[in-house]
């Protein structure tokens, strides 16, 4: 069974900490790691190959850095150009895996799941991929906790086997009265996203039901390029794909779906009411991250990674206490976020598209300081990480070592800086930075100069 991990999708719902630039997946809410390191680790831990992972090309990066730093390593990472949703991304997944193995089975999974319980999810895993092989299209459905209006739901139809039904209907996210019909019923499930089924039978209910879009996929596939660890759509021919997703493409019309319950205490996390609800939380009934303190404070959510958040005499609220953004909001009301994220949006915020810190391949930077001629920023490059050799035609720029060994390139000589070393490159001198030793290098600095754009770059030598 080869794993698919779908990450695409926004999260603005956990805005301020998601943003288009870092989505939701790429948080660490409830363990150390982050969602989509959680999706990769549970793979492992239930013995499934190494996954494709289909991603937005401008999170390819940040996909590559949490496979990485939890030691694990995808079969491939290919890069959508443009957003398509599902139906597209899983067809050039399945196109993908066809090329490896004819008789593949495919288990998708979004990359932004919380799920609790390993030993019910493999025994749904089990099931369904018996289901796939006796071709039908699984999904999986979850047993509701509650009578929730943030969810899809799944009719049940007639039993195929224990824990697996035929699907009368999908149910777009119900207004609250039905959401109580639905939970008293009992014979209703949250759709979950996830999906098993062969390469093959996919690719051939495509034909039948979306015949232009998988036309599309083909080519997009087949004028692909390797980039070093990815692989690279066609833009010009991916985006020609309808943005449809799954259940519109395929599976609201084949004639062999099926639903796998599933109950391993499972949430897609898509609010903060939600990230409150599966974390850890004190006597008080607070979750606590970061540099708090609270005093007759209960029922809430408060997050401050970097700088002290105190709270007094307050209650059921989140509070998002970030280097560019402050969020605070009742928590009954969270569900409505979208509403200040579009506004953002009309007003064209810096503040929804990315961080302060921003993932490269060779390790990460964060933004301390910023005007119209200086910025000043926290570099840290992983051990043998290199920024590649270049120059910059409009600033010059400054840089003091604070931890670890560099070792510099600045046109014809060869520099090797220790703590507290410092080093001056001006404008159109060519330069490289890099870490030497077994820790992270990490430097702050300081640009200056007409224009300090990220475009202001001339790779030197391709």
């Amino acid at each position: 069974m080869i794993p698919i991990i779908l990450s695409g999708g926004s999260g603005s719902r956990l805005w301020p900490l998601s943003r288009r630039s870092s989505p939701k997946q790429f948080l660490a809410l409830h363990t150390p790691n982050t969602l989509f390191q959680e999706t990769v680790l549970r793979l492992k831990n239930l013995k499934l190959s190494k996954p494709i992972v289909v991603c937005n090309e401008g999170h390819r990066f940040t996909v590559a850095n949490n496979i990485q730093d939890i030691g694990c390593k995808a079969q491939q990472i290919i890069l959508e150009p443009i957003g398509r949703n599902t139906a597209p991304a899983i067809a050039v997944a399945a196109l993908s895996a066809l090329e490896k193995d004819a008789d593949s089975i495919l288990l998708v999974l979004p990359a932004d799941h919380q799920i609790e319980n390993e030993e019910a999810l493999a025994q749904a895993y089990k099931t369904a991929r018996e289901l796939a092989e006796k071709d039908y299209l699984v999904t999986f459905g979850v047993k509701p906790t509650e009578a929730h209006t943030g969810y899809g739901y799944i009719k049940l139809g007639q039993e195929l086997n224990p824990g697996a039904n035929e699907i009368t209907s999908f149910i777009e996210k119900p207004i609250k009265e039905k959401a109580e019909e639905f939970f008293n019923d009992g014979g209703y499930l949250w759709n979950s996203g996830m999906f098993c089924f062969k390469a093959a039978r996919y690719i051939s209910e495509l034909e039948q039901y979306q015949p232009e879009l998988l036309k599309y996929a083909k080519e997009a596939v087949n004028s692909s390029k390797e980039d070093f660890d990815f692989t690279r759509l066609d833009q010009a021919v991916f985006e020609k794909c309808e943005n449809i997703s799954i259940d519109y493409a395929v599976m609201e019309h084949t004639q062999k779906g099926c639903v796998v319950s599933i109950d391993a205490q499972w949430s897609d996390i898509g609010s903060w009411d939600a990230v409150w609800a599966v974390s850890n939380k004190d006597v008080h009934n607070n979750v606590q991250k970061g540099d708090v303190i609270e005093e007759d404070t209960k029922d809430s959510f408060l997050y401050s990674p970097d700088k002290l958040l105190v709270t007094l005499g307050v209650e059921n609220l989140v509070i998002i206490n970030l280097p560019d953004v402050v969020l605070v909001a009742d928590k009954s009301k969270v569900q409505n976020i979208k509403t200040i994220v579009e506004r953002l949006k009309s007003e064209k915020r810096s503040e929804v598209i990315h961080h302060t810190s921003v993932d490269r391949p060779w390790g990460c930077y964060d933004l301390l300081y910023k005007d119209s001629s200086t910025e000043v920023k926290h570099i840290t490059i992983k051990p043998k990480g290199k920024i590649a050799l270049q120059q910059h035609k409009h600033r010059s720029e400054h840089w003091v070592v604070v931890k670890g060994s560099a070792k510099v390139v600045k046109d014809d000589e060869t520099l090797f800086l220790e703590e507290n070393d410092s080093i001056e490159i001006p404008m159109n001198v060519n330069h490289s930075l890099e870490n030497t030793g077994d820790e992270n290098l990490e430097i702050f600095e300081i640009r200056t100069g007409s224009y300090i754009g990220e475009d202001d770059v001339v790779r030197v030598g391709g």
